[in-house]
């Protein structure tokens, strides 16, 4: 795992100087964290949604990869941008499939990746985008702490090393706005 993802931070370096041939040597190395990233995204949603979890990451690829300015620092910097996408192309999703919809439920937990699978999580996802948006205007590492735990399913260590800060803070930073979160989406704000 080391090796790769030293391996993987170099291939990105390659990429981001616009060789193709390291193109097709980066994605057997992510696809696989892709892939673990868009299912725990999915995982919510309900039976036969018609955004797959495939579909998700090869969108999120194109669009990662796409990017002529990209300075990839590291792989955790990389699969923290992934998460991102995959959050737009998702809530995306969602507004379309709920424009008009309100008044809803919502439980914010660890992340879209703990719920049992069955429910359609459209809803509550457009509504913790929201209110995270607001959250951002307040304390813009929270959000993204939101953003990487509940939207890309990483965990503390992973959320950790993405944004450059220890576990701990982390841990405080995902209490502290899930607490806020929990208020204003139970407040209907």
């Amino acid at each position: 795992m080391a090796h790769d993802r030293g391996e993987v931070t170099g291939l990105l370096a390659e990429v981001a100087l616009g060789r193709s041939d390291a193109l097709d040597r980066l994605m057997p190395l992510v696809y696989g964290e892709l892939r673990r990233i868009a299912r725990n995204q999915m995982r919510g949603e309900r039976p036969g949604h018609t955004l797959q979890p495939t579909v998700l990451v090869h969108e999120a690829f194109l669009r990662l990869v796409d990017q002529n300015r990209a300075d990839w620092r590291n792989r955790a910097q990389f699969f923290g941008v992934a998460a991102q996408l995959m959050r737009r192309l998702l809530v995306d999703h969602a507004r379309r499939r709920c424009a008009g919809k309100r008044g809803i439920p919502v439980t914010l937990n660890e992340g879209i990746c703990q719920r049992g699978a069955g429910a359609d999580q459209s809803e509550e996802i457009l509504a913790v985008h929201q209110a995270l948006g607001r959250l951002a205007e307040l304390d813009s590492r929270q959000a993204r702490v939101v953003e990487l735990r509940y939207f890309g399913g990483l965990s503390v260590e992973e959320t950790a090393e993405a944004i450059g800060v220890a576990t701990r803070t982390v841990k405080l930073d995902w209490a502290m706005a899930k607490g806020w979160l929990k208020s204003q989406l139970s407040a209907g704000g």
